[in-house]
């Protein structure tokens, strides 16, 4: 594909953008693969006439009035059985909230597992509850609520039912809510996402209850009368069973929902939506000098700015930001590269998380059409100022719609820059879509020069069969001043999945041009691509008398080639994952790396691998035991081949809890390598120490230690939550340099920021 074609597909796009698309519906759901429609469970909402009291207990009388749902549905270990500990669900409404109660019983409390009690925990290591609601039942997009019997907030959005990305190798979205880690552009479950919302959680005599409050403001949906989609889900983690209201198969999550059911009954009106979140900062900063001279004054700065959220329809929301801050971000965990290509940090900020799913396009790790982080930092990870922004997103017309313009500052001689990415995707039946994409970046100001800009064009789709099948693929173009040709990138590919196999192939290009700058683009000046995969899942009585929950032998290929037909690098993954019913884990895999060097590269200071072909085999092995219990403990192990010697990596990690209250957790990375062309060895090592003083309290520290750099830093963070990620801030950073350097940067922070509900 070239430029011209790239383009052509492009305005096709929007052909059919502006007109209704309809797909066959092959099966979805909980029905079978016959054309006809599935048979879904179906909830009911009640009107609450008097809002109940968010205490723990449903003991109100409009909870009583309430349709109770139940019957959930094992997906782990037994799928298709009953839930061995029963779950009865009530949802009320009224011109304000949603409320949702959960009575989770229990035939032994004292057994339940708490893990951790700091807002978006992950939940899959704890007696867990989690609801997702598709406000618009298109079966793909929803928001995800959830909690633990600490009561801690859990939230997410949902976009593509958890894929990330639009390469086959996709996944299916997890089970229960993971760490607050991700990794492009947002695509899939975005839990980095906060939310303003409610609950309150008790352990009881027979088990324990839960008590949502939801604010309307929070949701996005059509007029009445609504139709939503919708499931509950609960993690029994002594047992490690995972049920469902709306049964969903184990090989998906709560994220699946094609397999949702629905909630009816709601008639619910425009709530008003006028939010505005101001925000003082204070900081003192020193540079240390490393020449020996003196070093500078202490930088002592100030400042304010604010957030807004205007509600324009109840799907479509304007958010606005002035002098934007980020100052209450946790730092990065570093990472040692010793590849040729680039690597990449998540997106942590809050203003750019919401709905940064909808943003995503390309390939999961290699290909991102747009990356927020490319705002706001410096390449060189220095911050550079956001003077201020919109983004105006939610659903028009029947079309996802988002559209993002940022404004940053001079810094330096670095001129000034606006960025802007416009969005527009359908959903069609059956996990089906199509969507068109714009990027830009403008230099602006006095600074600018008058070539010094850039753009990206992209279109993608997601085409589904039946439960199983799924293509997705894009197609994108840049225009980069001094280039004409080269200038495109695509990728297509296809996935199968069911209760037993998993196959995945995809195939794509990159051509020697292609220059996303506000994205991220892992290997430059071009590259052809091609993967696949085979997956089995063996449960069986045998199986489960071995003491096993699962086996999951499978075999991975990812080919990279120049443009030219070269090889630039492949590796081949051979493995076996053993799952024990107890929590432990082992998957003891072979590897076969393939290098195609054509220029000599330093790998490491002053450790030159000379230009050549180079074949590596060597094993894989990750393991870690039950994560359940106080005390855990993870080791992966790369032994074998490297490039044109031998590699002796080990990263073991070990985390202790205490409870909800208390969780440590070090690691450290060790790569010990031998080489003709000289040896070396790398350490990395971190050590998170979190103190919860309640689900809104906590106390922070992050030590790091990189060899690499002569750097070791701590961050220590102290946060006191108010809603949505407000509250205070109190943030001290300091790097230390090793062999006699002493420090090198100390930064004090503190941030207190506070939401106002102007309309309520």
């Amino acid at each position: 594909m070239r430029l011209s074609s790239a383009t052509s597909a492009l305005a096709a796009a929007w052909l059919v953008l502006a007109c209704p698309l309809h797909a066959q519906n092959t099966g979805q759901g909980n029905g079978p693969a016959t054309g006809t429609a599935p048979v879904r469970r179906s909830a009911l909402a009640t009107r609450a006439d008097v809002a109940p009291v968010l205490d723990g207990l449903l003991d109100e009388a409009a909870w009583q009035q309430a349709t109770p749902l139940s019957g959930f549905t094992q997906a782990e270990p037994l799928e298709g059985q009953p839930s061995s500990q029963p779950t009865d669900v009530r949802i009320l409404y009224d011109d304000e909230f949603v409320y949702v109660g959960a009575t989770l019983h229990d035939d032994d409390p004292s057994r339940i597992i708490v893990t951790d009690s700091r807002r978006d925990s992950g939940l899959g290591d704890a007696d867990s509850f989690q609801m997702i609601f598709d406000t618009y039942l298109d079966r793909q997009n929803g928001f995800v609520f959830g909690t633990n019997p600490a009561g801690i907030q859990y939230d997410a959005q949902v976009r593509d039912e958890g894929q990330s990305g639009s390469g086959g190798g996709g996944g299916g979205g997890a089970a229960f809510g993971g760490g607050r880690n991700q990794s492009g552009s947002g695509g899939g479950t975005n839990v980095n996402w906060d939310a303003s919302w409610d609950v309150e959680a008790r352990i009881t005599e027979d088990g324990w209850v839960a008590e949502f409050r939801i604010p309307l403001r929070t949701f996005r949906y059509g007029p009445p009368p609504q139709l939503w989609g919708v499931n509950f889900s609960r993690n029994v983690r002594r047992t490690r069973e995972v049920s469902y209201w709306s049964p969903v198969a184990r090989q998906f999550g709560i994220s699946r929902l094609s397999s949702a059911g629905e909630l009816d009954g709601l008639e619910l009106q425009a709530p008003r939506n006028f939010k505005v979140t101001p925000y003082v900062v204070s900081s003192a900063n020193k540079e240390y000098a490393l020449d020996g001279g003196p070093d500078p004054d202490t930088d002592f700065d100030g400042d304010f700015g604010f957030d807004s959220k205007f509600g324009i329809t109840p799907s479509l929301n304007l958010d606005l930001t002035y002098n934007t801050d980020f100052a209450q971000v946790e730092v990065d965990e570093q990472q040692i590269n010793l590849t040729r290509f680039n690597i990449v940090f998540p997106e942590k900020r809050p203003f750019f998380l919401e709905n940064a799913g909808l943003f995503s396009v390309g390939s999961r790790g290699d290909v991102d059409l747009f990356f927020s982080r490319r705002i706001g930092i410096g390449d060189n990870g220095a911050l550079v100022p956001i003077e201020g922004g919109a983004r105006l997103s939610g659903r028009l017309a029947g079309l996802n719609v988002g559209a993002l313009n940022i404004q940053t500052g001079d810094v330096g001689e670095t001129p000034a820059n606006n960025f802007t990415a416009l969005r527009l995707n359908r959903e069609l039946p059956n996990r089906s879509g199509l969507g068109v994409m714009f990027v830009n970046r403008s230099a602006t100001g006095s600074l600018a020069g008058e070539e010094d800009w850039n753009r990206t064009w992209g279109v993608d789709g997601r085409l589904g069969f039946g439960e199983g099948l799924t293509f997705t693929g894009y197609a994108a173009a840049t225009e980069t001043p001094g280039f004409s040709e080269g200038q495109y990138a695509y990728n297509s590919g296809a996935e199968y999945r069911d209760r037993q196999h998993r196959a995945y192939f995809e195939f794509g290009r990159v051509g020697e041009n292609f220059n996303p700058e506000v994205g991220f683009l892992r290997r430059v000046d071009g590259s052809q691509r091609m993967a696949f995969g085979v997956f089995e899942t063996l449960r069986s009585e045998k199986v489960r008398s071995w003491g096993f929950r699962e086996l999951l032998p499978h075999v991975s290929y990812v080919r990279y080639e120049r443009l030219d037909g070269s090889l630039e690098s492949a590796t081949i993954h051979i493995d076996n994952h053993f799952d024990w019913e107890n929590g432990n884990y082992i998957a003891p895999g072979f590897n076969i790396d393939w290098e195609g060097l054509d220029e000599p590269f330093e790998v490491f200071d002053g450790v030159v691998v000379p230009a050549g072909d180079y074949r590596s085999p060597h094993t894989a092995f990750r393991s870690h035991t039950d994560a359940r219990k106080w005390i855990s403990a993870n080791f992966d192990w790369d032994y074998g081949g490297f490039l044109s010697g031998h590699q002796n990596s080990m990263a073991p990690a070990i985390t202790i809890r205490r409870g909800g209250t208390l969780s440590v957790t070090g690691r450290w990375l060790r790569n010990d390598i031998s080489l003709p062309e000289g040896d070396f060895v790398t350490n990395l090592a971190n050590l998170r120490v979190t103190w919860n003083f309640s689900t809104q309290v906590f106390a922070q520290s992050l030590l790091q230690y990189n060899d690499r750099t002569d750097r070791w830093s701590v961050n220590l963070r102290f946060n006191w939550l108010d809603t949505a990620g407000t509250g205070l801030y109190i943030v001290y950073n300091d790097t230390e340099g090793l062999n006699g350097f002493g420090p090198v940067n100390r930064v004090f922070i503190i941030k207190y920021s506070k939401q106002f509900d102007v309309l309520r």
